[in-house]
C-alpha cells in the first residue's frame, strides 16, 4: 500500500496552504520550499497532527542539497522521506531510513534514457516523473523499472490524475487547490 492510497499528495512552499493541510484528511503531504529555521517547527507540527511530510531538500533555503544535509535532516527534522534530483541525498536518505524520491525532469529522449540508466544502478523507494501530464512516458518508465512512480508536473484535473494512474503511477503530487479539494477524502 503507497501513502495510505492517496492518489493525490498535495504539494506546497506556502506556509498558509501547509496550516490548512494539517487540518485536511491527507495524511502524506509534501513540502516544496522552506526556509531551514523553520523545518523542524513545520515537521513538529505536522507530526502533532499525524501528517506525514515528503520533503523537496533541493528546495531548501539555507542548506546545501548533499549528503550532509540529510544526516541533518534525518537526526534533527525528520521528515518522513526526501525528494531530490540529487542521486546521492535520494541514496543516503535512504541509508537513514527515510522514504527516498528520485525526482526525474522528463526534457527529452536524451534525459529519458540517462534517467533509465540511473535507474538500472541505483533504485530508490519512489521515481517522482516530472512533468506527470504524460502518461505513455509514465507507462514507458514503469515498464523499464521495478519503482513505483509517482507522476508530477502540470497536474490541473482529476482526467489527469487518473491518466497518470492508469498508466501506472501511485499516486500525484500538486500544488493545485481545487484537486486538493475534490481529493481530501
Amino acid at each position: 500500500m503507497h501513502f495510505n492510497q492517496q492518489v493525490v499528495l498535495p504539494a506546497t512552499g506556502n506556509l498558509k496552504h501547509f496550516e490548512r493541510l494539517l487540518d485536511s484528511n491527507f495524511v502524506y503531504l509534501v513540502l516544496l520550499e522552506s526556509h531551514l529555521a523553520r523545518l523542524r517547527s513545520l515537521i513538529q507540527l505536522a507530526n502533532r497532527h499525524q501528517k506525514k511530510v515528503l520533503l523537496h531538500v533541493d528546495l531548501i533555503q539555507g542548506l546545501r542539497s548533499d549528503e550532509y544535509a540529510v544526516d541533518y535532516l534525518s537526526q534533527e527534522v525528520r521528515p518522513a522521506g526526501l525528494i531530490s534530483t540529487r542521486t546521492p541525498v535520494v541514496k543516503r536518505a535512504r541509508k537513514k531510513s527515510l522514504l527516498g524520491i528520485q525526482r526525474l525532469f522528463l526534457l527529452d529522449t536524451h534525459a529519458l534514457h540517462t534517467s533509465l540508466r540511473l535507474l538500472e544502478q541505483f533504485q530508490p523507494d519512489y521515481i517522482e516523473v516530472l512533468p506527470g501530464i504524460l502518461p505513455h512516458m509514465i507507462k514507458q518508465i514503469a515498464e523499464h523499472t521495478n519503482v513505483p512512480i509517482l507522476a508530477g508536473g502540470f497536474i490541473q484535473s482529476t482526467k489527469e490524475v487518473e491518466a497518470a494512474i492508469s498508466a501506472g503511477a501511485v499516486a500525484t503530487t500538486t500544488s493545485h487547490e481545487p484537486l486538493w479539494k475534490k481529493y481530501n477524502r
